[in-house]
């Protein structure tokens, strides 16, 4: 088992009178996580996957909640979102059944399983193995001497349990069983071969500002669907966006955005592609990607409060990545060859005050393991 950032911190809530959540993609370690927090404990488990358990948590009222918990102290209910009025439910248990401590997993893809938990939760987002939680795992040397099979395959937890040349085949079944199932059960998803299409599209534009109009021509839909779709796959922890960062420079960006996978392993499966980086067009895309997402991962865990963002103006001063903490802004270049060099926009560095910082495969590990 590979240990996660996350974990003391879950620890410290349990007791506390709130239900604990945890979200994030499929196959990333939810249950496993909180299966692990309920060794040798006496609990009751709910599995959203299995059809009669949702027909049994589909809106029922207090006295067959009751039944269903009989007398345990402890329940847990797992992929969530797949149940009918859960959101309901789940306020139930926590609303009449003070001394019953409820864990819930699942994803952010339906807002009733939000909703009605306001102010009745700690919820925490659990993304693929971070590089610092790999680099515990396997040790400092190993994990440097596997950066390029990371950038390839990515940091899935089978992913990881499998560097033995079944890295592929674990990424199929990743994208065929378990990427889109939860994406295409949403009702507003009425095309699986337009959103394969789409994604197909995004995973070919990592980096790179994304226009909604040419992606709407690309997959033939409208431009209105695109930005739905969008925001699905987001939801479903497929992809993010950021946001261009603008606030005193003229001719800034101020609407645009570019789009990431949470996985670089993901992003390669879907197109088919999983040579070396020497016989590739996209390693600046891959080590871009891998990076980013890697800060994201790091300010969700270590709780920064960081904002993301690029920077670009109509005359293409570009930052590749901007990072908003408090009134402090960073810049950050990168370049996969740590000979290459950077050349930082004067004109942000000096309106914002801010800092510039070139990343490169020398010195990338103080980018993706932040200090607490």
């Amino acid at each position: 088992m590979i240990n996660r950032t996350i974990t003391p911190t879950i620890e410290d809530k349990i007791g506390s009178g709130k239900a604990i959540m945890i979200i994030g993609p499929r196959q990333v370690g939810k249950t496993t996580i909180i299966l692990d927090q309920l060794k040798g404990k006496d609990f009751t488990f709910f599995d959203g996957d299995d059809p009669s358990i949702r027909t049994e948590l589909d809106t029922p009222n207090t006295e067959k909640i009751r039944r269903l918990i009989g007398g345990k102290k402890i329940v847990f209910i797992d992929e969530a979102q797949r149940i009918n009025g859960i959101g309901l439910t789940l306020k139930i248990i926590t609303d009449q059944f003070k001394d019953v401590q409820l864990w819930i997993s699942g994803s952010s893809l339906f807002n009733e399983l939000n909703e009605p938990l306001t102010g009745r939760k700690w919820e925490y987002e659990l993304y693929p193995i971070s590089w610092e939680e790999y680099e515990n795992h396997v040790g400092y040397l190993k994990a440097q001497q596997s950066l390029e099979s990371r950038l390839i395959y990515g940091m899935y937890p089978d992913v990881i349990n499998n560097e033995n040349g079944r890295e592929k085949e674990v990424l199929r079944n990743l994208v065929n069983s378990y990427l889109y199932r939860d994406i295409l059960s949403h009702g507003e998803i009425r095309k699986p071969e337009v959103l394969e299409k789409l994604v197909q599209g995004l995973a070919l534009q990592v980096g790179s500002e994304v226009n909604y109009n040419e992606l709407s021509q690309l997959v033939s839909i409208s431009k209105d669907t695109v930005q739905r779709y969008i925001e699905i796959l987001e939801k479903g922890y497929v992809i993010f966006r950021l946001r261009s960062f603008n606030r005193n420079v003229r001719n800034e960006i101020k609407r645009g955005r570019k789009i990431y996978f949470y996985d670089n392993g993901i992003r390669n499966a879907i197109i088919g592609e999983f040579g070396s980086l020497d016989n590739r067009q996209d390693v600046g895309m891959l080590w871009e990607n891998f990076l980013v997402s890697e800060r994201i991962k790091q300010n969700s865990y270590k709780l920064t409060f960081a904002k993301s963002h690029f920077w670009r103006t109509a005359q293409q001063q570009e930052i590749d990545y901007v990072e908003q903490n408090g009134l402090k802004l960073k810049a950050f270049e990168f370049k996969w060859n740590p000979k290459a060099k950077a050349r930082f926009s004067k004109t942000f560095l000096n309106t914002y005050e801010a800092e510039g910082k070139l990343i490169n495969r020398d010195n990338f590990r103080e980018f993706v393991i932040l200090e607490e």
